[in-house]
């Protein structure tokens, strides 16, 4: 990937609103809808936004670096939310409602690997600009209806997903002006995302009877979820927390259910990837078709469903494939360990985790994780004086240089089937599930999606690759200027 694909691709025309503009006005209506929905998540908004700030007081370093890498201004935007759909043309005009907000799919998750019959991606900013303006990510999943064995039930489920749209006829025709004019005016884009919001809404009446309902349930409670009602309802918002510890021990006395254990690696000086806990899953009275409805229209039936949480996410260093392969490496090694019963998977996760380095100079030596550079005080000093050449570790070594982590943008599908397993009922720890699906295919997703999924490693290390480029130009402005000062070239 060229550095020119790291340009922001959200840059308004001449009258248009940008694409960051309207993901900004899209994160925060859906926010206030959810805490209008979920009152627990208005709760868990505000215990983040206290733990964030003790942390941010306590912890300069952190404060400091945070500020350095403009952090902290996206830290009140940051957040994630969770959909499932259930069929191709469904997915493929996310993807399309999703670009008009400049957020394109990153990464391929498998989830039948944890007994989920879905396969997912996240849509999201990819650029280091508008990353910065706002991150928000849908982590997307669509239902693979052919994992089902039962023919009967999935011909039923088939149907029942055939004869719904959960777009408005106004998003449709927005999302086409949208793609015509390459953007939308003031105007229609607070009427895109009014629309818009009417996709992701809860529904508390099932398209469908308590019977059908029942027998979807029983195969899988996710397919009962993703079939049974008018859209996808958004299941989950997730606010980013510099402490994920220090919110899960303090949900309770907010009155706050959590879940039993994080998500992820262990708790380090150095977070990594991704670690997630979440508030369990809300029983909610919803009302079903009944089975035979009256001459003035349908009959309903009251029942109950559960699927809609609140979750916090601590995001770490981005990991690079030697990095990914060595965590993936001690995960197994735990899971291993707990199998064969030498211990519970928390102390166990810890021990394990010791083999990874704990110190971003160990990390980035090591070749473990991804890197923004950029010039220090010393460095900038000389950049204004003379011209500077030299290799990255030369730089490092004379002390021009300084080094801060990639925020990991993306998600585990391990943490990720975790959440999906965790929230809706199952025993946390464990690796198996009741049903086991089928190999996941990519290739499928993508013909659904309408397009290939951009490779995360790909992004990080075209971004640590951006923010050297950087560096080494600055540094060397200087000896393209007549009578300047010398030239000094630094050895590796």
């Amino acid at each position: 990937m060229s550095n020119d694909n790291l340009q922001s691709k959200s840059g308004p025309v001449s009258g248009l609103v940008s694409a960051n503009e309207i993901r900004v006005q899209f994160s925060r209506a859906m926010s206030a809808m959810y805490r209008e929905e979920v009152p627990a998540y208005g709760e868990l908004m505000d215990l983040v936004e206290d733990i964030n700030a003790t942390r941010l007081a306590d912890d300069v370093a952190l404060s400091e670096q945070l500020e350095h890498s403009n952090g902290l201004a996206r830290l009140s935007e940051e957040r994630h939310g969770a959909i499932r759909v259930g069929t191709a043309e469904e997915l493929f005009t996310l993807r399309r409602l999703f670009a008009v907000m400049g957020m394109e799919p990153v990464s391929y998750y498998d989830l039948a690997v944890a007994g989920i019959p879905v396969h997912s991606t996240a849509f999201r900013p990819i650029a280091e600009d508008d990353l910065s303006h706002n991150p928000f990510r849908v982590f997307t999943s669509l239902l693979r209806l052919e994992l089902i064995a039962d023919a009967d039930l999935r011909d039923a489920a088939q149907k029942v997903l055939d004869a719904r749209d959960i777009f408005t006829p106004a998003l449709r025709n927005l999302i086409e002006r949208a793609e015509t004019q390459n953007g939308l005016d003031a105007e229609d884009a607070a009427r895109f995302v009014t629309e818009a919001l009417e996709t992701f809404r809860w529904h508390s009446k099932a398209i469908v009877d308590q019977e059908l309902y029942q027998r979807l349930h029983d195969e899988h409670r996710l397919i009962a979820d993703i079939v049974s009602f008018h859209g996808p309802h958004i299941n989950h918002l997730t606010p980013r927390t510099l402490d994920i510890d220090a919110v899960q021990a303090a949900m309770p006395a907010r009155g706050i259910n959590p879940k039993e254990v994080v998500e992820g690696p262990p708790r380090r000086d150095c977070p990594i990837l991704l670690r997630q806990t979440s508030f369990k899953a809300l029983e909610e009275k919803v009302l079903f078709k009944a089975a035979s409805g009256s001459a003035t229209g349908v009959n309903w039936a009251e029942g109950s469903h559960t699927a809609r949480f609140g979750e916090i996410e601590q995001r770490g260093l981005a990991l690079t494939p030697k990095g990914r392969a060595l965590y993936d490496q001690l995960l197994e090694q735990t899971r291993a360990r707990v199998r064969s019963g030498e211990g519970d998977y928390e102390t166990l996760l810890v021990e394990s985790f010791k083999a990874f380095p704990d110190s971003y100079a160990e990390l980035r030596a090591q070749g473990l994780g991804y890197f923004r550079y950029s010039l220090n005080e010393r460095g900038e000093e000389l950049a204004r004086s003379v011209g500077i050449s030299g290799t990255l570790e030369g730089l490092l070594e004379v002390g021009l240089l300084r080094f801060d982590p990639i925020v990991y943008e993306d998600f585990l599908p391990v943490s990720a089937a975790g959440i999906f397993q965790s929230n809706l009922g199952a025993n946390l720890g464990e690796t198996g599930a009741d049903v086991v699906y089928a190999n996941p295919s990519q290739s499928s997703f993508e013909a659904a999606l309408g397009a290939k999924v951009q490779d995360e490693f790909t992004l990080y290390a075209a971004l640590e690759q951006a923010s050297l480029q950087a560096c080494l130009a600055r540094l060397a402005e200087k000896s393209g200027d007549k009578g300047s000062g010398e030239n000094k070239a630094v050895a590796a």
